[in-house]
């Protein structure tokens, strides 16, 4: 089946590859991206289930020693960091070399970083995260930009791809634990890391051989051959250069005041804090005084921030999931199956069990209540994601009170804060990526995912934060503390649906 070509982002007629539907019913081009991002998210996922966890075991059995204080910040400044660099990723790509390019180049820098981690030695630990940061940071913002250039025509389709790519997601999401888990707990740490590098390879093999179903999306203007293609200004050049001297001036001044300690993991974390708060303002604060929008674009913008605050909160909580809720599952869930002791990272899969068994679902029911003109708005299924999480959290004080005096219960209290949590991320996180390349006007989207990602980098920072307290505070308090924040969040923002849809000017 094939239907008439639709102007593209950049306003040329797409190409014909993104006129046939081979893919339940979307352009062909989604299922190269599909599966593109379920090699990248087998690998992150599954190196980040055993992340804690390796770094909490002793010496003696393969594990760094770190108590887990030190272990949580580390845990948080890396995710913060993977989700950071999506800013300069997105704006690299915007401005030089395209997101097909910059999706490439990052897979490779993912893969190069896993390998590292499979090696032995503190060194090739730090020198593995840090690639794999740098490679995320170009992957993330752009591969999801790119699925959002395969629907220029907007609507319910475009959320429907965004769920369907999400289920891709999460099919990586709840392979990964169960292979690289096994092979990390039970035969080799360095093992685990290394089959995680391998699925990025796959990744990026299968993404290089469907590349022809794009079309010209993801391509840079001069591939493009748009004549009136801008050169990248100078002026935006002298601005990131600006901000980072701001920034290392700021670090420098809190440091001295005593504010942050950064010669250790958790006043680290403290400074990437501070550093995150003042990127978004800046951010949020050129775009409106010198970015070139008009006021329509202007409260389109306004939007996005509140999205990027609920997106923090709301990933604070569910980042617990492979930090404090993975500790939980080590130290006081009963992992045995029929005389097997199954390991603590697998439960990790849950999640992405869940994710693809409902994703289809929730795809569906959008498009569903969209004929019938009663689809939640964005900021509806925002504020329905927020109390979702919270609930999940009020599951896991009642599993903590179980617990209480080191007594193992049933893993089926996490399975239940999963499932809850399930329903949060599926009517926040794939109705957020495409509301966010929705409202972003179309020279800045790939920056736009770029902020997006960014209040992931805050929520997974402060996730890292919370986790850090698993063992100086109640466990009822801390999830507790959690479970109020979120819900709280959920309803503030649903009393204020109505003028935040206002504010989007037709956009859902």
């Amino acid at each position: 089946m094939t239907m008439t070509p639709a102007p593209s982002l950049s306003g040329e007629p797409a190409a014909p590859a993104l006129a046939a539907r081979g893919f339940f019913g979307h352009p062909r081009g989604l299922a190269t991206l599909f599966f593109t991002e379920m090699w990248e998210r087998f690998s992150f996922y599954g190196m980040k289930a055993l992340l804690i966890l390796f770094m909490t075991e002793t010496a003696a059995r393969g594990g760094l020693g770190f108590d887990t204080a030190k272990a949580s910040a580390i845990y948080g400044l890396y995710g913060s960091a993977v989700y950071l660099t999506a800013l300069p990723g997105g704006w690299l790509a915007d401005r030089f070399i395209g997101q097909r390019r910059a999706v490439l180049v990052g897979g490779i820098i993912i893969a190069l970083g896993h390998f590292s981690m499979a090696m032995t030695g503190v060194a090739f630990f730090y020198l593995g995260l840090v690639l794999i940061v740098t490679g995320t940071g170009l992957l993330k913002p752009n591969i999801s930009a790119m699925v959002g250039g395969l629907y220029p025509e907007g609507g319910a389709r475009r959320d429907a791809g965004f769920s369907i790519f999400y289920m891709g997601i999460n099919i990586g999401v709840s392979v990964a634990p169960i292979v690289v888990g096994l092979l990390g707990e039970r035969v080799s740490w360095h093992a685990g890391f290394g089959v995680a590098g391998v699925g990025m390879v796959l990744g990026l093999i299968q993404y290089v051989a469907g590349g022809r179903h794009l079309g010209d999306v993801g391509l840079s203007p001069r591939e493009r051959a748009e004549p009136s293609a801008e050169a990248p200004r100078k002026g935006s050049r002298g601005l990131v250069l600006g901000v980072g001297a701001v920034l290392v001036v700021l670090l420098g001044v809190l440091q001295a005041l005593g504010v942050v300690d950064m010669t250790n993991a958790v006043g680290l974390g403290d400074a990437a804090g501070f550093v995150i708060v003042a990127l978004a303002l800046a951010f949020f604060g050129y775009m409106f005084a010198a970015g070139g929008l008009d006021a329509a674009d202007k409260r389109r913008l306004a939007v996005i921030g509140v999205f990027f605050l609920s997106s923090a909160i709301f990933w604070a909580g569910f980042e617990q999931a492979g930090s404090s809720l993975n500790l939980f599952a080590r130290e006081l869930t009963d992992r045995d199956v029929f005389g097997w002791n199954m390991p603590a990272s697998l439960l990790q899969s849950i999640n992405g069990v869940f994710i693809i068994t409902l994703a289809p679902v929730f795809a569906w029911l959008w498009v569903w209540l969209n004929r019938r003109g009663r689809e939640p708005s964005s900021p509806a299924k925002f504020s329905l994601g927020l109390v979702m999480l919270g609930a999940g959290f009020l599951v896991m004080v009642g599993a903590s009170l179980a617990a209480a005096g080191g007594h193992r219960v049933s893993p089926m209290w996490l399975v239940l804060t999963y499932l809850l949590h399930t329903f949060g991320e599926l009517s926040l996180s794939p109705v957020g990526l495409s509301t966010v390349t929705k409202l972003a006007p179309p020279r800045t989207v790939g920056m736009m995912m770029g902020v997006w990602f960014m209040s992931m980098s805050l929520g997974n920072l402060i996730a890292g934060r919370v986790a850090g307290q698993f063992e100086a505070m109640p466990l009822p308090q801390l999830f507790g503390a959690v479970a109020a924040v979120a819900i709280a969040a959920g309803v503030l923002l649903a009393l204020f649906v109505k003028p935040l849809r206002r504010m989007m000017g037709g956009v859902n």
